[in-house]
């Protein structure tokens, strides 16, 4: 029903506004999200208000949606809107007037599964079901790089160089390319994942849909991923996506004794100050894990 706006859309967000693709992909996914409420509220993009965009953010927050996530939301509805009123579709006053929630510099501690849930949610996906050969690989690449959705939606098959054993992350905060060891035990998941499970495609994303049509895991695919695994081992977490399992990375990196400065550049952060956080955070359980390699860093 939607389809047609989404390409419209997306076509505007290339052309006009120049956006990364992978900043296309996350807000059409977004946008999607908002219009199916929509549909199932009886609403089109010409009877909108801004109370049903209002209505509709604070059911993303009730869902357990991080604040960010649900900021992130907002701009993405405020985009989607500015050009639908350009193309008419709707009142011009309601872009404006879209508000997403205030963010405040680590308003909250960081939260995450404990390094023994995520040992056991690793273990949970270490069958032969091709769908769990995908997701054991994506999980520990958030797991043992304490990677961003967005980095490992847009990683390529060109970005592991298997000779030198080195994965290459493009960091969108950074602007630049950090390069890691790559882990036998990430190297290995990915290999039975491109030669057993990977539909065959001309894509250069590593990570797929198993399913037609075949496409590139955008961000929210990667969060249905890392929730669904969650929640098959009885794991609820405050946030449910991949941002928990950074911040598990990050909090067994504390208790291991590494510097704030040796965790922020593992996490790819620009300053200490975006690491300091974890700081406050006292786990002693998390000493207690069996031991999963981080690249040297354990």
């Amino acid at each position: 029903m939607f389809a047609g706006l989404i390409e419209d859309f997306t076509k505007w967000m290339e052309s006009e506004r120049g956006l990364s693709l992978r900043t296309i992909r996350n807000y059409c996914w977004y946008v999607k999200k908002f219009l199916h409420w929509c549909e199932d509220h009886n609403r089109s993009v010409s009877t909108v208000e801004i109370l049903d965009v209002d209505t509709f953010l604070a059911s993303c927050g009730d869902k357990g949606w991080s604040r960010v996530s649900v900021a992130t939301t907002a701009k993405a509805l405020k985009t989607f809107f500015r050009y639908a009123a350009q193309r008419g579709w709707c009142l011009p006053a309601i872009a404006p007037a879209i508000q997403g929630p205030r963010l405040f510099s680590q308003e909250i501690l960081p939260s995450g599964p404990t390094w023994k849930d995520v040992n056991r949610l690793i273990d949970n996906v270490a069958t032969d079901r091709p769908q769990n050969i995908r997701d054991r690989a994506i999980i520990l690449l958030f797991v043992i790089y304490a990677l961003r959705s967005s980095e490992v939606a847009s990683l390529s098959l060109e970005d592991i160089d298997w000779e030198n054993n080195r994965i290459s992350v493009f960091r969108p905060k950074q602007r630049r390319t950090q390069t890691y060891p790559l882990t036998p035990i990430v190297g290995n998941a990915i290999i039975r994942y491109l030669r057993s499970v990977r539909p065959q495609n001309c894509r250069h994303e590593i990570f797929l849909t198993l399913k037609a049509p075949i496409k590139p895991l955008s961000v929210g695919g990667l969060y249905n991923v890392v929730s669904r695994c969650m929640a098959n081992v009885g794991l609820h977490p405050i946030h449910r996506g991949p941002h928990a399992l950074r911040h598990a990375c990050a909090m067994h990196l504390v208790t291991e004794g590494l510097s704030l400065k040796e965790i922020g550049d593992h996490l790819g952060h620009r300053s200490t100050s975006a690491t300091r956080i974890y700081a406050k955070v006292n786990l002693p359980e998390l000493r207690l894990v069996a031991d999963v390699d981080l690249g040297g860093l354990s």
